[in-house]
């Protein structure tokens, strides 16, 4: 197949900052792409060839988009899998396929695959509605503290919530969720991993991440996670097995917990480019949105050793800012060493909406974590 300068289709659903990123490299290969997106200002609207507006959990549409492409994937989970899955019976190549998104976009399931297949991870129960935790808990049956998280739709902090006492649970939405044991943790990690269909197989630098305290957002991922190599060997031979369990194709972000003990546990998993991997853009030898276009057409996977250390910064809308959005102080950013800002396109911001990300880069991962924290006071992204 002839990916480049040909009339060969990639379609992706969504169209948000993922597939604005992974855009920059079809752009550089000259391959030809579709985007869905409910949005007419979505951030891939001008970087791709064709731009759909509709609804990606739509039946209908996702037929309509997907049987005029020729390979299809995602940028986020929250789109038609049933869609997916006819698409694929009709011979349209899905990757990730449906069967593994089936799984990874309901928390539950998703859950119940990693007891499955004897994959660490925090002990559980499931529950039809959060209005059933009360009796669970007076049963003697779950105990504070523990997390609750949604079944679906959660995303950056949305749908997660640390429960300690009864008060807690009285403004959380009456929906499929599970709770989970709270882990004591030292240390939040990722690894990437890429496959692609032929069964190649590359794993990214494990990453840390430091989580905002309120948002539960991530504030930073540096790379490489300032850990012992046995934990980091530890970590990428986990991130490793689930992805040979769910047999998947194209690039897998497997979030991990580093227990007080030194026990790797899964915490979840994205089946697309992720913010942990962000940083490889300016970091790594092949960025990982460059690696998910090689993983799901075949091609041969690059090289995801780092050229340099790395810590990325998310920037996200300041608390009480609501409206056209500024970037304050970025030309003060800009003038620091080893800083490139990446903006997303969303015209409006919000309290803690997720408007772009500052990679740092430094021989030396602890002058680029000074940096960064640096570049964290400095810009502001505030509303006119």
């Amino acid at each position: 197949m002839n990916y480049f300068s040909s009339n060969f289709k990639l379609g992706i659903l969504g169209g948000g900052q993922l597939g604005k990123m992974m855009l920059y490299d079809t752009r550089k290969f000259d391959i030809y792409t579709c985007v869905l997106d409910p949005s007419a200002d979505a951030p891939s609207r001008l970087a791709c060839d064709e731009f759909t507006i509709g609804d990606l959990l739509d039946y209908d549409t996702v037929i309509n988009f997907g049987k005029n492409v020729d390979v299809l994937t995602f940028e986020i989970e929250n789109v038609n899998v049933d869609a997916l899955e006819t698409l694929e019976k009709q011979g349209v190549k899905v990757f990730p396929s449906s069967k593994t998104l089936r799984t990874i976009q309901n928390k539950a399931t998703q859950k119940l695959f990693y007891r499955d297949h004897d994959i660490p991870t925090a002990d559980f129960s499931r529950f039809a509605y959060t209005s059933e935790i009360d009796e669970a808990v007076d049963n003697g049956g779950l105990s504070y503290p523990f997390v609750w998280k949604s079944a679906r739709f959660g995303y950056d902090g949305t749908g997660v919530k640390v429960v300690r006492t009864i008060s807690d649970l009285t403004d959380l939405p009456n929906v499929e969720c599970i709770t989970e044991k709270l882990i004591p943790f030292k240390n939040e990690l990722a690894v990437i991993v890429a496959r692609n269909a032929q069964g190649e197989v590359k794993t990214y630098p494990v990453v840390e991440m430091e989580f905002h305290p309120e948002a539960n957002q991530v504030e930073y991922v540096i790379c490489p996670a300032r850990i012992p190599d046995t934990i980091a060997k530890k970590a990428e031979s986990v991130a490793l097995k689930v992805a040979a369990e769910f047999k998947h194709v194209g690039l897998l972000a497997v979030e991990m917990f580093q227990t007080e003990n030194d026990d790797i546990i899964v915490n979840e998993v994205a089946p697309r480019p992720h913010n942990s991997g962000h940083y490889s853009i300016e970091a790594s030898y092949t960025s990982q949105f460059e690696q998910q276009i090689r993983c799901i057409l075949g091609l041969p996977l690059g090289n995801t050793e780092s050229k340099v250390a790395g810590v990325m910064v998310n920037l996200v809308g300041a608390e009480n800012h609501t409206g056209n959005v500024v970037y304050k102080n970025i030309e003060n950013i800009l003038a620091m060493d080893g800083v490139t800002p990446h903006i997303y396109g969303k015209k409006q911001t919000r309290p803690f909406r997720k408007m772009g990300h500052v990679t740092i880069v430094n021989k030396d991962i602890a002058v680029a974590r000074k940096i960064a924290e640096e570049v964290k006071r400095t810009i502001e992204v505030i509303s006119e």
